[in-house]
C-alpha cells in the first residue's frame, strides 16, 4: 500500500499530467527529414514495391513513373511550403485544409489523415510479425512479434519527439547505405549499360499496365509530407518545415528514380518485366546476393526489418500528433490533446494510437487472418488511399489559400501548386481505380473500402457543420492554430466575407 508519502508524490505527478503545457521545440530541419524520410520507408518501397511496380505495371518504364510523381510533389510542395511559413502551430493538413477550405473539409481531413496515419501503423506492425516469421524463420506466431514492435514503438512515442528521431537517424542511415552499396555495385558491373535511356521513353513509361506504375509511385512517397505536423515541435516552423518538405521529397525522390532506374539497368530494359514478375519480393535480395554476396543479402534482409519498425515509429508519431490536434481542437476525446510535464510529448495520444494498433493486430489473429494477404495489403492499401486524398484536399487548399489573400507569387503559389494538384487528382483517379491490385485482393468488400472512407470524411464535414449551429464554439476550433502563429485568425472559407475582410478569412 501507498504510504502517505506516496500518495502526495501520486498526487502532485497527476496533477502535473492535468497541468496545461505546450509541445517540446526540440526539432530542427535535419531531425524533421529524417522522421518524414523514415516514414516512406525507402528500402522496403525498393524491395517491395518496385518489382511488383516492374512485373504488374510497365516494366522498365517504373524509373520514368517515379520521377513523375517526384516532380509532381515537388510542384505541389511550392504551395505547401508558403503555407508552412505563414500557419507553425501544429495540425498539419488538417489545419491547412481549414484555412484554405474552411473547417468542414477540414473535419473531412481530419478523417482521411487518421485513416492513412493509422492504417500505416497497423500494416507495418503486420509487416514486422510476417517478415520475421514467415519471410526470416523466426520461432513463434507472427503476432508476437507484431506485438513486440508496438511495445518498443509505444515506449518511444510517449517520449520525447527528439529521442524517435535519434533512433530513426541512426536506421534511415544504414538502409540508405545498403541502398547507395547496391547501386554502386550495379554501376560497377554494368557501367554506363547501367542508365537505359528507355526507362524515360514515353512509349516505355506509358506501356503495360502505366495506371499501376503511376500509382505505387506516388503510394511510395506516403508519410514524406507529415512534415508539416511537426511544426509545433520545430525550434524554427517558418523555416525548418519548407527545408525539410523539399529536402525529404528530393532524397525520396532522388533515391527512388536511381535505384529503380540502376535496378532496370541491371535486369536489362527487355528482361525487367518478365524478371520482376517471376522473382517478386526476392528481386533486390537475389540481385543483392550476386553483387555484393550472401553476408551482403543478409544484412539486406535484417535491414528491411529495421527499415520497416522506422517506418513504424515514423508513422506512429505522425498518427499520435494528429489525434492530438483534434483532442486539442474538441473535435475527438479532449483528453488526447494532453501533453507530458517532463517529455513535452503528446503522451495520451500516443498511448492511444499504440492501444489501436494492438487491438487491430490482435483482431486479425484471432480471426486467423494472414499477416501479409490480409492485414498488410489491406491497411497499406487504405493508408495510401486516405494520405493521398488528403494530399490532394491539401494542394487544393494551398491555391484558394493564396488566391484569396491575392498573393504575388503566382510561380510558388499558383502555377505550381495548380500543377501538383492536377498530378495528385490523376494519382488519386488511378489509385480508385486500381485498389484492388493495391491491396492485393479482388473481393468486393475490399474494393468498397475506398468509398466507406470518402463517405467516412463525408459524414465528418456534415458534423462540422453541424455544430456550427449547436456548438458554435467547438466548430471555432476545428483548425484553430495556436495563437502564437503568425496567422491565428482562423480562416472559413464556406462563410462569406463580412465588409472590411478582404481577402474573405473572417468566420463567424
Amino acid at each position: 500500500m501507498l504510504g502517505e508519502t506516496g500518495v502526495r508524490k501520486w498526487g502532485r505527478m497527476a496533477a502535473d499530467i492535468d497541468e496545461p503545457v505546450g509541445l517540446g521545440r526540440t526539432l530542427g530541419t535535419t531531425k524533421i527529414v529524417f522522421l518524414v524520410v523514415a516514414a516512406a520507408a525507402p528500402l522496403v518501397a525498393m524491395a517491395g514495391t518496385v518489382p511488383l511496380s516492374m512485373g504488374v505495371g510497365n516494366g522498365a518504364g517504373v524509373p520514368g513513373a517515379y520521377l513523375v510523381a517526384t516532380l509532381t510533389l515537388l510542384c505541389f510542395s511550392a504551395g505547401y511550403a508558403a503555407m508552412a511559413r505563414t500557419i507553425t502551430g501544429g495540425g498539419g493538413f488538417y489545419a491547412y485544409v481549414a484555412r484554405g477550405l474552411g473547417r468542414p473539409p477540414a473535419a473531412a481531413g481530419a478523417v482521411l489523415a487518421l485513416l492513412g496515419y493509422n492504417g500505416l501503423v497497423a500494416a507495418l506492425a503486420g509487416g514486422i510479425g510476417y517478415f520475421l516469421t514467415i519471410e526470416g524463420g523466426a520461432p513463434g506466431p507472427w503476432w508476437l512479434y507484431s506485438a513486440a514492435g508496438i511495445a518498443i514503438m509505444a515506449v518511444l512515442g510517449f517520449r520525447a519527439v527528439d529521442l524517435s528521431a535519434k533512433v530513426l537517424a541512426v536506421l534511415l542511415t544504414c538502409e540508405i547505405g545498403m541502398l547507395l552499396a547496391v547501386d554502386l555495385a550495379i554501376l560497377a558491373d554494368r557501367g554506363t549499360a547501367a542508365f537505359p535511356a528507355a526507362s524515360f521513353d514515353p512509349a516505355t513509361v506509358l506501356s503495360g499496365a502505366p495506371g499501376v506504375a503511376f500509382m505505387f509511385a506516388f503510394g511510395s512517397f506516403v508519410g514524406y509530407e507529415a512534415a508539416a505536423i511537426y511544426a509545433e515541435e520545430s525550434r524554427d516552423p517558418e523555416r525548418a518545415v519548407p527545408r525539410a518538405t523539399y529536402a525529404a521529397v528530393l532524397v525520396i525522390g532522388v533515391f527512388y528514380t536511381l535505384t529503380s532506374w540502376l535496378t532496370v539497368g541491371a535486369l536489362g530494359a527487355d528482361r525487367a518485366r518478365g524478371v520482376a514478375d517471376d522473382q517478386e519480393g526476392e528481386l533486390m535480395l537475389n540481385l543483392t546476393s550476386d553483387l555484393l554476396g550472401a553476408t551482403a543479402e543478409a544484412l539486406f534482409g535484417l535491414l528491411v526489418i529495421t527499415s520497416i519498425f522506422a517506418s513504424l515509429l515514423a508513422a506512429h508519431n505522425a498518427a499520435g500528433r494528429y489525434l492530438y490536434s483534434l483532442g486539442r481542437d474538441g473535435l475527438v476525446f479532449t483528453r488526447l490533446g494532453r501533453v507530458h510535464p517532463r517529455h513535452r510529448s503528446p503522451y495520451a495520444a500516443s498511448i492511444a494510437q499504440s492501444g489501436f494498433t494492438l487491438v487491430v493486430v490482435a483482431a486479425f489473429a484471432v480471426a486467423g487472418l494472414d499477416p501479409y494477404r490480409n492485414l498488410v495489403t489491406v491497411m497499406s492499401g487504405l493508408s495510401t488511399l486516405g494520405i493521398v486524398l488528403l494530399q490532394m484536399l491539401t494542394a487544393v487548399a494551398c491555391v484558394v489559400y493564396f488566391r484569396r489573400r491575392r498573393d504575388p507569387r503566382l510561380l510558388r503559389t499558383l502555377v505550381l501548386p495548380l500543377a501538383g494538384c492536377v498530378g495528385l487528382v490523376t494519382a488519386t483517379v488511378l489509385l480508385l481505380a486500381n485498389f484492388g491490385t493495391l491491396a492485393h485482393s479482388d473481393a468486393v468488400a475490399i474494393k468498397t473500402l475506398p468509398y466507406l472512407a470518402m463517405l467516412l470524411a463525408a459524414g465528418a464535414a456534415l458534423y462540422a457543420l453541424r455544430l456550427r449551429g449547436t456548438d458554435p464554439d467547438r466548430y471555432a476550433r476545428i483548425g484553430a492554430s495556436r495563437p502564437d502563429t503568425a496567422d491565428a485568425t482562423p480562416a472559413d472559407a464556406l462563410t462569406p466575407p463580412r465588409t472590411g475582410d478582404a481577402d474573405g478569412s473572417h468566420a463567424r
